[in-house]
């Protein structure tokens, strides 16, 4: 009955962290705070400082961990070896500089606190640690990670992991008993080990991971590939700790070494659902971490620490990534989503304690304010993105719309206008094009197109874009509002053009229609009938029966637009067959599919949004 009553007790904590995460999580999100934020006030509210229904944080937080290590791994899996030598620059340049300015100046904000010189360089060092997993969190949030600025933060970051190897050194060095020839000798020995360590994990990596995987795969038992997956992160992270190094950097190292494996895909797939569940236990955890009694006793150095490192550090990283030629939009990105302290500083301060150089009362001051940082981090993005002044596009070498003139006037160049403008310049029509996508027409010109900056939606740009004499105009715009807008204008200003428009779908049709345009095409209706008749063939269908079906489809599609566009009730005509006969549309004869089952379908059996 006791064992029974245990393992009562463990599900019901289980149920309670799983339910924490669903309630709060989606909640936050709803409104616009973040998934972060959602799942600290989550374990806040459910941990010994709030329902009381945990009473070791630190024990969970442990094992929680390991969703860093899965993050980092999944990380390296994305980052080949010639990628991040490309990056050497951002990792040890940018890398080094921002971590040197900031611990000078953290260090110094700290003793204006009164804190002593050694206290202040271990708070400022351990603050300096940005938390990899709430900014890899919030990079992935808003799909970040893979593009240049991204990059950049994720090199930062990794510095930062190989930084906590040579600063848990300084500590040690730091006791009392730094000074004695047998510390000396460890602390040598220490470092040795490490080497080796990550020695001999790039030899395992070169060498007998992918083998392993060979062979594996040919067992063709899915599971052992998951196990198999898992014991590389968890066999390389336990490697570097038992070495004195972070397990982070023993998965990242172990990702990269996978990342040109023909098995990458396949086993980043596997680690995913393991890498989410234990990422956000781990921000449960930090929210149970944070002692609010500890927080009320010491809430002025507690808070006003919070503030002055977090504004100091902010604005350190802005000053070096403008000095190192970032712009100031990206710069005060950067500084806004790094200026929080980390999961590695726990580490840290436990070691500093252990070591005698700050005490117990200090290290959970430290605790408080980093996990502190942690959750305020997401606030202070959202008020970044909300108070932000939208970044300033240069305009050097575009031009924009001004007396122009041509046969063809093409409002709209991504990938719709791009494909469509390419018939008529086949034919060396005279096509003028303008965007107002700044971006796009500098890849544009790359490839040999000039394109005018102009918004089609104002009346003075389509006049000085050559709307007055043009032959046609083409309304290729990715937005059906705008398109809507320049439908209008067009349609009383400019009457001798022929009106071309990229309709969005069958309701935006049927505006376009009552409008009066020339010509309107829904974006994927082609594209998703020719889909349709290709796949009929590659499953044995003839090809003339497969055409004759793809044709049948659109005129049943027309027929469902003459319907809607007479007001009538398609759900009331539920029984009505595509055969049925409407003024000025073919009754086509119902059609079969090849090697299936015949079916009918009726007019309401089309998707609305087709």
């Amino acid at each position: 009955m006791a064992v029974e009553a245990a393992a009562s007790s463990e599900l019901v904590k289980v149920v309670a962290l799983l339910g924490a995460a669903v309630v709060m999580v989606p909640l936050f999100r709803r409104f616009g705070l973040g998934s972060v934020l959602g799942y600290f006030t989550a374990g806040l509210a459910i941990g010994p400082f709030g329902l009381g229904w945990f009473s070791d944080p630190q024990a969970i937080l442990h094992t929680a961990e390991l969703g860093v290590v899965m993050f980092l791994f999944v990380i390296g899996l994305e980052m080949r070896p010639s990628h991040l030598w490309s990056l050497r620059k951002e990792i040890f340049g940018l890398g080094t500089a921002q971590i040197a300015t900031c611990a000078i100046v953290l260090t110094l904000v700290a003793k204006l606190f009164g804190l002593p010189w050694q206290v202040a360089f271990i708070g400022a060092t351990g603050f300096v640690l940005t938390s990899t997993a709430v900014v890899m969190q919030l990079l992935a949030e808003r799909g970040d990670i893979a593009l240049p600025p991204g990059q950049k933060i994720v090199s930062i970051l990794l510095f930062e992991d190989l930084l906590i190897v040579p600063l848990l050194a300084l500590v040690a060095f730091m006791g009392p008993s730094a000074g004695s020839a047998d510390g000396e000798g460890s602390r040598w020995l220490s470092v040795a080990i490490g080497a080796g360590a990550v020695v001999g994990l790039v030899l395992v990596g070169r060498f007998l991971l992918n083998p392993l995987f060979r062979i594996l795969a040919a067992a063709k038992a899915r599971e052992v590939m998951t196990a198999a997956a898992l014991l590389v992160v968890l066999g390389a992270a336990l490697l570097m700790q038992l070495s004195g190094l972070s397990m982070a950097m023993g998965a990242f190292l172990a990702g990269v070494l996978l990342s040109e494996s023909t098995f990458r895909h396949q086993i980043e797939a596997d680690i995913e659902p393991f890498r989410g569940i234990l990422l956000g236990l781990f921000f449960l955890s930090v929210g149970m971490a944070l002692d609010l009694g500890v927080v009320a006793r010491n809430w002025p150095l507690i808070v006003g620490l919070v503030l002055a490192l977090m504004a100091a550090k902010a604005l350190c990283i802005y000053v070096v990534a403008r000095v190192m030629g970032s712009s100031h939009a990206q710069a005060l990105d950067r500084g806004v989503v790094m200026a929080q302290g980390g999961e590695f500083a726990f580490v840290l301060f436990a070691a500093a304690a252990s070591a005698g150089v700050i005490d117990v009362d200090i290290n959970a001051n430290f605790t408080a304010v980093v996990v502190l940082s942690m959750a305020l981090t997401p606030l202070v993005v959202l008020a970044h993105k909300h108070f932000a002044a939208p970044a300033v596009v240069s305009m050097e070498g575009v031009e924009t719309a001004e007396g122009l003139s041509g046969s063809v006037l093409l409002i709209g160049f991504g990938r719709f206008g791009q494909v469509a403008s390419q018939s008529l310049l086949a034919r060396d029509v005279d096509v003028t094009i303008i965007d107002n996508d700044v971006e796009m027409i500098h890849s544009a010109e790359r490839f040999g197109f000039k394109i005018y900056y102009g918004d089609g939606t104002r009346l003075d740009v389509l006049h000085a874009s050559g709307a007055g004499s043009a032959r046609a105009i083409a309304v290729c715009v990715n937005d059906a509002a705008e398109a809507d807008r320049i439908v209008e204008l067009v349609s009383h200003e400019f009457p001798q053009a022929k009106l071309l428009v990229r309709s969005f779908d069958r309701e935006h049709s049927l505006r376009l229609i009552h409008a009066g345009v020339d010509f309107q095409i829904r974006e994927t209706f082609e594209s998703a009938v020719m889909f349709g008749q290709a796949a009929l063939m590659e499953l044995g269908a003839d090809e003339d029966d497969a055409r004759d079906i793809a044709e049948q489809i659109r005129e049943r599609d027309a027929e469902r637009l003459q319907l809607e566009m007479a007001g009538g009730d398609l759900r009331a005509g539920a029984h009505m067959t595509f055969g049925s006969s409407l003024p000025g549309v073919p009754t086509p004869t119902p059609f079969t599919v090849p090697k299936r089952q015949s079916r009918t379908l009726n007019a309401d059996q089309v998707p609305p949004e087709a």
